[in-house]
């Protein structure tokens, strides 16, 4: 599998992707939504997907994450195609190696902010006290655990999206998927959620995919990958 150059002092290693697409095409009826695109994360890589909407960025995210089966081409994960699994199958890689941040964070709103970031290690067998203690430390160092006990829907949009991120990355997935994470915040809000996002991928290595129409969320990524029609136009790393 091809991985890229990076050097460590004066010793060159390879890394290995740990999702790797290609010849992926997606069609809704007679709409085209993506056409023989190709993409590499490699672990610890940070991507930002731009384009004007209806470009395709976002049935990009969900076919990456195994939401959408495409109907050509592959998506490995360590090797394993995702397109070739059983739709339960790729529920449970998407719980245990992924984790997603949406626009508006969609969180329960009925559970707390600790609940609902504790879910995914509820749902993969940790006990209760434990994956609770785990997601109130999260909560806590991202500054919202004065409102830890708040039920989701009680909060601000800055503090919901927080949590959203904490819960994305409190189960260490390798792959962590955004798409306009920051879109509907304020620009305080949007520069905090960003940091936590930035700070907590980077700690556990995960490659990072954000999909966004915002160029200071874009500039703060390694790679820009723009969009049009379906397909890839242009890829830029910004090192």
């Amino acid at each position: 599998m091809p991985g890229s150059t990076t050097y460590d002092g004066y010793c060159a290693r390879v890394v290995s992707p740990v999702l790797e697409a290609g010849g992926i095409s997606v069609s809704f009826g007679d709409t085209v939504a993506l056409a023989d695109v190709g993409i590499t994360l490699e672990p610890g890589r940070k991507v930002a997907v731009m384009g004007p909407s209806g470009c395709g960025k976002s049935t990009l995210l969900h076919t990456l994450c195994g939401v959408i089966r495409p109907d050509a081409g592959h998506v490995l994960l360590d090797g394993t195609d995702l397109t070739r699994l059983s739709e339960r199958q790729r529920s449970r890689t998407r719980l245990e190696h992924f984790g997603v941040v949406f626009q508006f964070g969609d969180l329960v709103p009925e559970l707390s902010l600790v609940e609902n970031v504790a879910l995914p290690l509820e749902l993969l067998g940790r006990d209760r006290r434990t994956a609770r203690g785990t997601a109130m430390d999260l909560l806590d160092e991202l500054g919202i655990a004065g409102v830890a006990d708040s039920r989701a829907g009680t909060v601000s949009g800055g503090q919901a999206q927080r949590a959203a991120v904490a819960r994305a990355l409190v189960h260490r997935p390798k792959v962590v998927l955004a798409d306009e994470p920051t879109g509907a915040l304020d620009s305080i809000s949007a520069e905090r959620v960003l940091d936590a996002m930035l700070r907590l991928t980077e700690r556990i290595g995960a490659a990072l995919l954000v999909v966004t129409h915002d160029n200071v969320v874009a500039s703060q990524l390694d790679t820009l990958i723009t969009m049009r029609d379906g397909r890839i136009a242009d890829a830029l790393v910004q090192l």
